[in-house]
């Protein structure tokens, strides 16, 4: 016999309509005589519950008469509530739907909220410390009887014995992933830092896979409901308490009533228009701080953003010495689907967080906020559950605890297995067997017109996220030349706490060298132009390397690397329509073929903001922007190892990616370098062109490979994503959800003579003397994969089998 504990709930479900039974969007929809309610989808659909019982609810709309129904039993799904036209001048304010600018107290309020939000809560003191409590769930929803008949859980079925209900959305839902964090987080608002010390952490479900790790992250960043914009998944929404909320949201004053005995008025808000990134919900807000109580908000259905359904919000406050409102509870939740239709089954991401035991102006010494490079304690990851059992801030239901017994036991299912490593393959690109990975699986196939078809094979160790060394090779043949190429590489950390890693390796391959002028080392890297499998024009200008280096590198400040190395390598042309010949007596006219060159390097790099994943010798890092400051120094040697040039090279790159409220996200990228000493085609800066039929960020799109070559140089580019925000304003493109993109890319460089005079390539040295540059206009999200670029050249016009115009393409996995 079971006990139903639904009599002590009340939930309700339905469509809001009008007379003509369409849909009444943003309807406001509370339980009489409480502060609980909830703001109907653009659809007119809602789901509201409550702890408490209730039997009555009020309806109501901007140019609607307010409608009071009887709840006849705790539980009524799938209503019909019809409102009628407001009976008289007085009831509305305006017919469309939209409120007005002009005589609304809502936004009285609101100027109040903007003039006070910097002088309540943590800004009110310089210095806090408090204790907090994270709990983030997957899980799997819309759960449905065919759902749970379907072949692929054959013995699995115990696990929809866990299944439960969400108080957002109504739907049911199975958790297949829980982690659990205690953490103690210290801040200084006067050097405007803050840093949060890990006491304890537990995971059930997926445990150690990088991907949902990374999703894990992305879902916990945090914002302050206060700035004028909220950003998630790489987009900015516009809060509803920002400056600008006035030209996006419309804004009622719905109600006032006390909460803990603090007088607050109820204001609700949504869209002025559709497709913009935007909230529709409510908040309750002190009526002599203007501080927050509460907020409720969802983002609505009609948002650009790909792969995600909904995104729902809720933060409560809670009162301290009488007028200091602090955040206690932070909810979010996010359901993943492949389209937002309203039936469709997705994956909830939720994240809930606690605040508790503030402390205020307890001042911490400046070292004490640095950063910690790589630290990990095993303790942490330890904990019995005892000591989760006393330092929890909330008990867990029976039917939590439960999760967590099913996840473990679903671990050791071999079915669950299988389907868990074929997302793992998807994901990754790497088959594993045992603690090796096979991959990646997605260079196996290539092409070009030296190699003809190529393919390759390959794989690395992999112990875990937390590896302190790995070995990973590759080998590649190719049909046309009949030969075999082959990767070997090596690193090993040897100190966890500053990520001291020494490398090495060996390679020998063919290589597109022109395709980048920022150097890299990385021994098995290799450029996409070298193996792309369709290309415009004919490519033979492909070299044969042989490099072989050895490099340390350490991470003293987090985010701040130090690299240096030696490496030798030797370069030949691999095709016969090719040369890389120089003379090494030009009054006799005696040339060579191959270079042999010796090289050491310092390389430093900055990455402000950057967020990675595991504390392994090779990491992932999050995908979220973040500034790049690069900056490398060779120096080539004569005669070492029978090398045969001597010159210095500096190179420099920076990337400054910046996203700009609602008008979308913007980079700016700069790369500068010069070579002194005189050096041969091989060992040149050559300016990226761009033969694929693919976007590359740093090569440009009009170029062909070799076209310009340098021995000193400067680019710049500017790109521009608006991410929807001007197409959403045109009304018969709002539904495609596109997003445009332009940019613009310039080069200037020149070549000195003593570099020109030893060139017996026979490829006349072209240098961009007079600045080229080039222009370009594209179309992203097409089919929420698809992005078109349409790319001018601005100069250079009349250079032979010169692009004039061309049209790329790339695919991409974005929200």
């Amino acid at each position: 016999m079971s006990t139903l504990t639904i009599c002590s709930q009340t939930k309700v479900s339905g469509v809001v309509v009008d007379k003509q039974s369409q849909p009444i969007p943003f309807a406001n929809i509370v339980f009489k005589n409480s502060s609980e309610g909830i703001v109907a989808n653009e659809d007119g659909l809602f789901y509201l519950e409550s702890a408490k019982n209730y039997n009555l609810i009020l309806i109501s709309s901007v140019g609607f008469s307010e409608k009071e129904i009887t709840l006849e039993k705790p539980v009524t799904y799938n209503m019909k509530i019809q409102l009628n036209g407001a009976e008289s001048l007085n009831e509305v304010v305006i017919y469309t739907g939209k409120t007005s600018k002009k005589n609304n107290p809502a936004l009285d309020i609101l100027r109040k909220i903007w003039e006070k939000k910097r002088k309540n809560g943590l800004y009110l003191f310089n210095q806090y410390q408090l204790e907090k409590y994270e709990k983030v769930e997957f899980d799997v929803n819309s759960i449905d009887s065919a759902f749970m008949k379907n072949r692929l859980f054959k013995g699995m079925e115990f696990i929809f014995n866990q299944m439960d209900t969400s108080k957002v959305t109504g739907k049911t839902y199975l958790p297949i992933f829980v982690n659990e964090a205690l953490a103690d987080v210290y801040g200084d608002l006067k050097l405007k830092k803050v840093k949060e010390k890990i006491k304890a952490n537990k995971t059930s479900g997926f445990n150690g896979n990088q991907q949902i790790l990374s999703f894990v992250k992305d879902l916990y960043s945090n914002y302050d409901i206060y700035n004028n914009y909220l950003t998630f998944f790489d987009k900015s929404f516009t809060s509803p308490l920002s400056k600008t909320g006035v030209d996006v949201y419309n804004y009622i004053l719905r109600d006032s009533a006390y909460i803990d005995d603090k007088w607050c008025y109820n204001i609700v808000f949504y869209p002025r228009r559709k497709n913009e990134l935007t909230f529709k919900g409510d908040f309750w807000v002190n009526d002599s701080t203007f501080a927050i109580k509460k907020i409720n908000m969802a983002v609505t259905k009609s948002a650009n953003i790909n792969w995600v359904k909904d995104i729902y919000l809720e933060q409560e406050f809670e009162v301290v010495s009488d007028s200091v409102f602090l955040l206690t509870k932070d909810y979010l939740m996010s359901d993943f689907a492949l389209n937002k239709k309203e039936n469709s089954k997705g994956v909830y991401g939720k994240r809930t967080t606690f605040f508790r035991n503030h402390k205020f102006n307890i001042e911490k010494p400046p070292a004490f906020y640095k950063d910690e490079v790589n630290y990990l304690d095993p303790d942490v990851y330890g904990k019995s559950d005892e000591y989760w059992e006393e330092n929890r801030f909330e008990n867990l239901s029976k039917d939590e605890l439960g999760v967590y017994k099913m996840l473990d036991t679903l671990q050791t299912v071999k079915r669950f297995k299988q389907i868990y490593s074929t997302v793992q393959i998807l994901g990754s690109g790497f088959v594993q067997f045992g603690n090796f990975d096979y991959g990646p699986i997605f260079s196996t196939f290539g092409y070009n017109e030296v190699e003809g078809v190529r393919l390759r094979t390959g794989g690395r160790t992999y112990f875990g996220v937390n590896d302190t060394w790995r070995l990973q090779g590759y080998t590649a043949y190719g049909f046309n030349d009949d030969k075999f190429k082959y990767g070997l590489s090596g690193k090993w950390m040897l100190d966890k706490k500053n990520r001291l890693i020494i490398s090495g390796g060996n390679r020998r391959d063919i290589e597109q060298i022109g395709a980048s002028l920022t150097t890299t080392y990385d021994v098995l890297g290799r450029s996409f132009a070298s193996s792309a499998v369709f290309a415009s024009g004919n490519n033979g200008k492909l070299t044969s390397i042989n490099l072989s280096n050895i490099a340390i590198e350490i991470e003293p400040v987090k985010n701040l690397t130090f690299q240096s190395g030696i490496s030798y390598r030797t370069l030949e042309s691999a095709s016969n329509t090719f040369s890389l010949d120089y003379f090494i007596d030009n009054v006799n006219g005696i040339t060579k073929s191959d270079v042999k060159q010796s090289e050491i390097n310092l390389q430093v790099e900055y990455t402000p903001k950057r967020k990675t994943i595991g504390f392994a010798v090779e990491r992932e890092n999050v995908d979220s922007p973040y500034s790049r400051f690069f900056v490398n120094y060779s120096h080539g040697f004569k005669g070492l190892l029978d090398s045969d040039f001597q010159y210095d090279k500096i190179q420099l790159y920076y990337k400054q990616p910046f996203i700009i409220g609602p008008l979308g996200r913007t980079n700016f990228i700069i790369e500068l370098g010069k070579t002194f000493g005189t050096v041969p085609l091989g060992l040149m800066s050559v300016i990226p062109g761009n033969q694929t039929f693919f976007t590359v960020e740093n090569a440009f799109n009009n170029l062909n490979f070799y076209e310009f070559v340098s021995d000193q140089y400067a680019t710049f580019q500017w790109n521009h994503n608006f991410n929807g925000r001007l197409f959403s304003r045109i009304p018969f493109m709002r539904k495609l959800n596109w997003r445009e993109v332009v940019s613009v890319k310039g080069v200037y460089g020149n070549i000195s003579d003593a570099n020109r005079a030893i060139n017996a390539s026979g490829l006349i040295y072209t240098a961009p003397e007079k600045g080229y540059w080039e222009y370009s206009a594209g179309i992203g999200n097409i089919f929420k994969l698809l992005r078109v670029d349409f790319t001018w050249r601005g100069n250079y016009l009349n250079v032979p089998d010169t692009n004039r115009f061309t049209i790329k393409g790339s695919f991409g996995f974005n929200f």
